[in-house]
């Protein structure tokens, strides 16, 4: 049909006609060409610790300049932030926010750098790219945190301008994906391959929940694939889930169950492996040689901070991550 556009982004690959909006609600078709709905209108702005996205291994005990607009490729059935990421932008407060001013507030607040987050930063891609481009003219670092769920083409582009990516590794099964994401798990696996060829320092979060991907032997099968993909120092984040959105008959993840995941990666050779949304001594980073205590964390607080140039100062083994 003539005016029929077929959007590249993520895996979802929509075929709109002419005024036809994505399932992402944030691109229309306008006569044959893409427009983004939220370029520059954030609805979410903030300045959070670092360890909030969660990043461990990555500038610790500094601040983010957090944004995040309206909507996302996928279709969570437990997203934390529903409110806007399953809104329209037109449904949701935001402001106008161009790139040039995100990063010149990103600097007026102190925030070493700035994070896409909150709800999916491929759904405002050309606004994340462009805000980049300029963060790296003035020596702010630029991260994400991100469901994984695009394609390679402007995932390699987006990558050149990325210091760093927490992605939501959410099950390892495409059973999962389809019925409670609206998604596939291959295009998160090949995305986290893509991350890790393109050199950006990556970071994992699973939510585990309770009955749905809370199985040891799944959870050590997804840390084996991360090992021999990924490599054993990835960090891993094994979140607690709480009952939000379409989920609600569902418990809190019990902290035994958290403790089995944590278990599990450390049985298939992950190195870093932590314990995230509830007070746990795994929240903080050991050295994986003498199991020294290296950084000391109470939520998202940083207590102490025992690395020399990225080395633990009682063996002296280099630490992967960013420091500095």
């Amino acid at each position: 049909m003539a005016g029929t556009v077929q959007c590249e982004l993520c895996p979802t690959e929509c075929v709109l006609e002419n005024y036809q909006v994505g399932g992402c609600r944030t691109r229309i078709n306008k006569d044959g060409t893409l427009y983004s709905l939220v370029y520059g209108k954030p609805c979410a702005v903030a300045v959070d610790p670092i360890e909030k996205k969660p990043f461990y291994h990555f500038l610790p005990a500094t601040k983010a300049f957090s944004i995040a607009t309206a909507g996302c490729v996928l279709g969570c059935k437990f997203c934390q932030n529903w409110q806007i990421s399953q809104a329209s932008p037109e449904d949701v407060d935001h402001q106008n926010l161009p790139p040039a001013d995100v990063v010149r507030q990103a600097m007026f607040y102190g925030c070493r750098s700035i994070t896409y987050t909150y709800t999916e930063p491929t759904v405002f891609y050309e606004y994340m790219v462009d805000t980049a481009q300029i963060a790296r003219q003035f020596g702010v670092r630029n991260t994400m945190h991100s469901c994984g769920y695009i394609n390679e083409k402007p995932l390699r582009k987006l990558a050149k301008l990325l210091d760093a990516a927490d992605i939501d590794l959410k099950a390892f099964t495409e059973d999962f994906y389809s019925r409670i994401c609206g998604g596939r798990l291959k295009p998160v696996l090949d995305a986290l391959v893509v991350l890790r060829q393109e050199n950006v320092w990556l970071e994992i979060t699973n939510l585990v929940i309770p009955t749905l991907n809370d199985d040891p032997k799944k959870i050590r099968e997804m840390c084996g694939w991360i090992v021999k993909n990924l490599g054993p120092d990835v960090p891993i984040h094994f979140s607690r889930f709480f009952p939000y959105y379409k989920l609600k008959d569902l418990p809190p993840t019990p902290f035994e169950t958290l403790k089995d995941a944590l278990k599990a990666a450390q049985d298939a050779g992950m190195r870093y492996a932590y314990i995230g949304n509830i007070r746990t001594e795994a929240e903080n980073t050991y050295c994986h040689r003498c199991r020294k205590l290296l950084i000391e964390r109470i939520g998202y607080h940083v207590q102490q901070i025992n690395l020399t140039g990225g080395k633990c100062r009682s063996c002296g083994t280099a630490i992967p991550g960013v420091w500095s």
